[in-house]
């Protein structure tokens, strides 16, 4: 998109309107809380739903087997951020990609809410992965369009974006945790589906006046000859995957285990793959392969988060439920509410963040050099998690402050890396590879948890003191790391910071 078509769109979003930022924010604002309250409720009470036992209104899955479904299952929600990437540049555009996302994620939570077993199980993550991926890209690229790439304002719009997120995902544990968890899990998941229901109420009456043409561009259209093809080979590769799917289950020599180590591969495959395609073209220009050779260290850097941030929801969820006290000053606790402590934080602190960096201007700190505090944060929200087995050993109930503690200081780590990263995102991007670039962000995150599927494995009672100390060390050192390469990347990035 060049400067006149990106002006013309600029004209079409009232600019003013939403806390001083433009109005389309708030309809991205909201359209995202909703989402994520389905999908952070359905997650608070997903691992327990797999590993309770059936008697317990559960599928009765072994523990490891199910940290290690979440995280696989988390690695593909982001990773076909790909596809929603590519359909938003090359066919629909982003803003109808956002709302066909919304529409399959709600059937996917409708599907699980039926008390159908495995089966259904896996029929609504196909769901809930594909909307997602259509959805959760698309959104973050809308955001960055409301905006030119020199306004000042432009972080401190990702960041209240970033808190809209968190809010829904806030409240999602307290109501889908509480009734799933006390009352009935699938009545639970029914409560997700009305909310991504409401978030696309929100999203069509709304997006006409607030949006404007922004997110209805194709950037890089298909012609009708090349819509055709794609579209048989999809629907041959849908038949070739399904029928040997159905042959290796149906025959024994294709397990769980061995379709969560393939896809753990494909995780890292995948993003390296995306880098060398956008590198190559021809429509990348000299200037655009500089800065995503200064992208380079900064994904990895988001891979070493994320792969702490997202064992919230399976190692730390399994230890709130196993080996907290659930009970607190007269309280008792669900397991569940656990999951409200990150975008609990991550809302009380934002506006903060938000505030500060528009504050700051241009004297704020580079890109590079809040990913590595962000990264060396994220690492010491685990080493606080070994010193409660150091100091009472593992056979006791610790206090459930231990895990507000390390919450806390990934949220930190996260307001500082995160809604830095999809901004950078945004403003590194090569012109022909927009929405796919946000795709590309999120990979950080699908390879992260693709890896943790393997990792999370090695987490027992035994090893605790190990598994933390061992990751969150590594983290800390790898943010030093960045922190001395970030004038080398300044430079790299031609002008942006």
């Amino acid at each position: 998109m060049d400067s006149k078509e990106r002006d013309a769109i600029l004209k079409t979003v009232p600019q003013k309107g939403f806390f001083g930022h433009p109005k389309g924010l708030s309809t991205l604002f909201f359209t995202e809380f909703w989402e994520r309250f389905s999908y952070y409720g359905m997650r608070a009470i997903l691992l327990y739903y797999m590993y309770y036992e059936v008697t317990q209104g559960g599928l009765g899955i072994d523990r490891t087997t199910a940290n290690s479904i979440m995280a696989i299952y988390g690695s593909l929600v982001y990773m076909s951020g790909i596809i929603g990437g590519w359909i938003a540049d090359r066919i629909l555009g982003m803003n109808r990609t956002v709302f066909y996302g919304g529409v399959l994620i709600m059937i996917g939570h409708i599907i699980l809410s039926l008390p159908g077993g495995f089966t259904a199980l896996l029929i609504s993550m196909l769901f809930i992965v594909i909307g997602t991926g259509l959805l959760k890209p698309n959104v973050g690229g809308m955001v960055g369009e409301l905006y030119s790439k020199t306004d000042p304002r432009r972080d401190s719009g990702f960041s209240i974006y970033y808190m809209g997120i968190n809010m829904g995902g806030f409240l999602a544990p307290w109501i889908v945790g509480t009734i799933g968890q006390t009352y009935n899990f699938h009545l639970g998941f029914a409560i997700a589906a009305v909310g991504m229901f409401a978030g696309l109420v929100v999203y069509l009456i709304t997006r006409k006046k607030y949006i404007g043409l922004a997110g209805m561009q194709v950037p890089n259209p298909m012609s009708s000859r090349e819509k055709g093809k794609m579209a048989r080979i999809i629907f041959a590769s849908v038949l070739i995957i399904g029928f040997f799917g159905w042959l290796g289950f149906s025959q024994g020599w294709l397990s769980i285990e061995r379709v969560i180590f393939s896809i753990s591969i494909l995780g890292v495959i995948i993003p390296t793959i995306y880098f060398i395609v956008m590198y190559r073209s021809k429509k990348t220009t000299a200037d655009e392969r500089s800065r995503l050779l200064a992208y380079i260290p900064l994904f990895i850097a988001a891979m070493m988060f994320w792969a702490i941030q997202e064992q919230g929801s399976n190692i730390l969820a399994t230890y709130a439920n196993e080996r907290t006290q659930l009970s607190f000053l007269g309280i008792e606790l669900q397991s569940s509410w656990f999951q409200s402590l990150n975008p609990l934080f991550i809302v009380a602190f934002a506006p903060m963040f938000a505030w500060l960096w528009v504050r700051l201007g241009d004297r704020q700190p580079s890109t590079p050099l809040k990913f590595s505090l962000g990264l060396i944060f994220a690492g010491l929200s685990f080493i606080v998690m070994i010193f409660p087995a150091i100091f009472n050993g593992t056979e006791s109930l610790v206090s459930p402050m231990w895990l507000v503690l390390s919450f806390f200081l990934v949220v930190m780590g996260e307001l500082l890396l995160s809604p830095v990263g999809l901004s950078a995102s945004t403003k590194l991007a090569p012109a022909a590879f927009a929405a796919q670039m946000m795709s590309l962000w999120n990979l950080s995150n699908a390879s992260a948890q693709a890896i943790n599927a393997q990792v999370v494995r090695f987490y027992s009672v035994e090893t605790e003191v190990i598994y933390f100390g061992v990751i969150g060390g590594f983290a800390i050192v790898l943010g030093i790391v960045l922190m001395f390469l970030s004038p080398k990347l300044k430079k790299f990035m031609r002008g942006i910071n």
